[in-house]
């Protein structure tokens, strides 16, 4: 109460003294204002950040003009980020085709499959060369990194994957390129941050090593396991030399073969001199646009959904502590 009354009487001229300069309630700065040199470099940050937004965006944009222009002016190289001449041939004779529809769904099935694949096969062993009780750590470590530097070739591959009789299989595209060293470093990395206590914890409470992977270590590791599938996802949906090796049947081909011999092709008519009118000169001057738009939509749809673990994985072991 003695405290309460005492503060009241202090009135501006004993604040003024306690001070040593004149305080004016309404000019004090808040903890929320911003100085000028703050607010010149907030408005510096967003100009620089839309800039390279800019600069990140338009090839994509750029790509997607090309794809919807006719070829006179892909030829002039006047499209810049707006189509010229309108061209829809191109997207309509693929849409049109039922075979680019079958191997539109190979892919899916060849991606999914491939990368559920290489998530079990790295996450297995990447947990298992992260623990430093594991007999035999560095050997295993150590092929690992063999592999980083040296492999079989193509001819031996394929004699291989021919022998086991996966060829014009699934099994030929999602087994031989299963595991990325890279990746399973990473993952590995990341297994040995974190706390040892919860996996000694689990030990304690019974759990034998899987069951610490599956219900300890995989909760913990969201951030990774996104980062991968979307670096095994974007490599499975990409690919096609595994298919073009693997395959005989156009039936069995992802899209990416389909659009590989559909610009084959377009670019074949042209050197054989087709009239400038056709469909396969037309087609030949956007395919290759229209091949990246086609391949790419999935990746831009799928990549909003993961994006938020993506930035947390791709620091992963660049921080420890």
């Amino acid at each position: 109460m003695i405290e309460t009354q005492a503060a009241a009487e202090i009135g501006p001229a004993t604040e003024v003294a306690l001070a040593g300069t004149p305080v004016n309630p309404k000019r004090r700065r808040t903890s929320l204002s911003r100085t000028r040199g703050e607010k010149i470099f907030a408005v510096v940050n967003v100009v620089v950040l839309l800039l390279a937004v800019a600069v990140t965006l338009f090839p994509f944009v750029n790509v997607l003009a090309q794809s919807l222009s006719s070829q006179k002016f892909i030829d002039q190289g006047t499209v810049t980020i707006w189509p010229q001449g309108w061209n829809f041939q191109t997207y309509k004779l693929v849409a049109s085709d039922s075979t680019f529809w079958i191997n539109y769904r190979n892919t899916i099935v060849y991606t999914v499959v491939s990368t559920a694949v290489s998530m079990l096969l790295s996450t297995m062993f990447a947990y298992a060369i992260s623990r430093k009780d594991l007999k035999g750590r560095g050997f295993f470590i150590g092929l690992a990194l063999v592999t980083m530097l040296y492999s079989g070739g193509i001819v031996p591959t394929y004699i291989l994957v021919n022998k086991l009789h996966m060829t014009n299989t699934i099994w030929a595209i999602a087994i031989p390129n299963a595991i990325s060293v890279f990746n399973v470093l990473v993952m590995k990395s990341f297994f040995e941050n974190l706390p040892h206590e919860l996996i000694e914890a689990a030990e304690i409470d019974g759990l034998n090593t899987y069951g610490t992977l599956i219900r300890i270590v995989l909760p913990l590791s969201k951030a990774v396991i996104a980062t991968m599938i979307l670096f095994y996802g974007v490599a499975n949906w990409n690919s096609w030399f595994p298919a073009f090796l693997y395959m005989d049947h156009s039936s069995l081909y992802p899209v990416t073969v389909y659009l590989r011999n559909l610009i084959a092709g377009a670019s074949g008519a042209q050197n054989a001199g087709a009239a400038a009118d056709s469909d396969l000169t037309q087609i030949g001057a956007n395919i290759k646009a229209v091949t990246m738009i086609l391949t790419v939509l999935p990746i831009l749809f799928v990549y909003p959904f993961i994006q938020r673990y993506f930035v947390s994985g791709v620091m992963l072991g660049s921080v420890k502590g």
